[in-house]
């Protein structure tokens, strides 16, 4: 009989990969093997919480019932057209985004970074046809400390040199003011302006939140201007922080939503810009394009999370746990913990920089079977799958607690 396959340790893989992948990436040393809804486990047998959820990519949990029978059911009939001819899921998918979001049209892409760097070409067309702003002179404002991907144009908006450094040249046509503040985002808004593109919270910079009113302000100040105004929800929509969008926590309807990570459940990578009819209807046959946007199996898996939007359970449990949530962490502050920043089940954690680093934080974390990603400096970022129970919850905080302490 022949003797199974031995299984290659943490150690093994990890240094299997060095010489062939790119270090694009600083991996905790952690190698998963295998997951099911708030937990995932190494190659050698030990079990994490995750408290991640794939920067909100996972917000169902991974492997979704739900989800993977969608996923199964549609691998079995069609995967792949691509958009020369129509499949059988895309119209479904495109009008309950379209219903979820309360705007009109649907432009399916891949990646997160599709979806932007699509908005803004579609701004500017839109800027050209409709606005009539001289051709090639249309701005996009964007706000310091962003984060919308890590393309050549959308690192040309960055202000972070980790992104930026040794890239350029640069794509011309932004204009950076400071996030959360209304007086210098109106001085930056002229006749050339084709949009004002924001993260309703931002996610990379440590999970910052806008004063309340900041997003109405963008809202009406983008509306008397004549120009878009688009949220990029990649990060921040879908369930997140306890409402489908977090535009939603002030009332407000952009012109155009960015969705992406969730919209895929995890499963497949799946984004759209979702907008106006005028604003999408600018783009003809030939003008922009993508062979796997909208493939049937990335459209079935869409409309199943769609589907579990609509019933308001995720959104329901983000917001309650938020509380759980935000009570805990408040009551780190002064133990370790200098300050934070919450909405749902999502926080920025500023840990003493005297305790450690971002980095030393979630090595410490992953000791204790809990799995986080630092951002900048000593701040973490938490941001659990929307099916995580209230235990589990208690036993992360309680995990960061003994952390600090230690």
């Amino acid at each position: 009989m022949t003797a199974p396959a031995r299984t290659r340790s943490t150690a093994e893989l990890i240094r299997a990969e060095e010489p062939v992948l790119a270090h694009n990436y600083h991996p905790l040393p952690v190698v998963v093997a295998r997951a099911e809804g708030t937990w995932v486990e190494d190659v050698e047998g030990r079990r994490y919480l995750d408290m991640l959820a794939g920067y909100s990519a996972l917000n169902f949990g991974h492997r979704n019932p739900v989800l993977i029978e969608a996923a199964h059911r549609q691998l079995d009939r069609l995967t792949l057209t691509s958009r020369a001819f129509h499949n059988d899921q895309l119209a479904e998918f495109a009008q309950s985004l379209a219903e979820l979001t309360g705007l009109d049209m649907v432009l399916p892409m891949n990646t997160g970074a599709e979806a932007v760097e699509s908005a803004v070409k579609v701004a500017r067309k839109w800027a050209y046809e409709v606005k009539g702003v001289p051709a090639d002179r249309a701005t996009i404002v964007v706000a310091a400390g962003n984060f919308h991907g890590r393309t050549t144009t959308i690192v040309s908006f960055s202000t972070d040199e980790t992104a930026r450094a040794g890239f350029g040249p640069f794509t011309p046509g932004f204009r950076i003011v400071p996030y959360n503040d209304l007086a210098a985002l109106e001085a930056a808004v002229d006749e050339t302006t084709a949009a004002v593109l924001i993260e309703p919270i931002q996610g990379e910079a440590g999970v910052v939140i806008p004063d309340e009113g900041y997003l109405t302000g963008v809202r009406e100040l983008t509306r008397r201007a004549g120009c878009l105004f688009v949220a990029d929800e990649i990060q921040s929509g879908l369930g997140r922080t306890g409402r489908t969008l977090a535009v939603e926590h002030e009332g407000v309807l952009p012109d155009a939503l960015l969705l992406g990570k969730a919209l895929g459940g995890g499963i497949v990578p799946v984004s759209a810009v979702v907008a106006r009819r005028e604003v999408l209807g600018v783009l003809r046959p030939g003008e922009h394009g993508s062979t796997f946007g909208g493939n049937p199996l990335a459209a079935a898996v869409g409309s199943a999370v769609v589907g579990l939007l609509k019933t308001g359970h995720f959104q329901l449990r983000a917001a309650e746990l938020g509380v759980v949530l935000r009570d805990g962490l408040t009551s780190l502050v002064g133990k370790g913990v200098v300050g934070f920043r919450s909405r749902g089940l999502w926080a920025g954690v500023d840990v003493d920089p005297a305790i450690g680093t971002g980095r030393e934080i979630s090595e410490r974390l992953m000791a204790e079977g809990i799995l986080v990603k630092d951002t900048h400096g000593s701040t973490i970022r938490l941001a659990p799958p929307l099916t995580i129970t209230e235990e589990e919850l208690r036993s992360a905080l309680g995990a960061l607690e003994k952390v600090l302490a230690a």
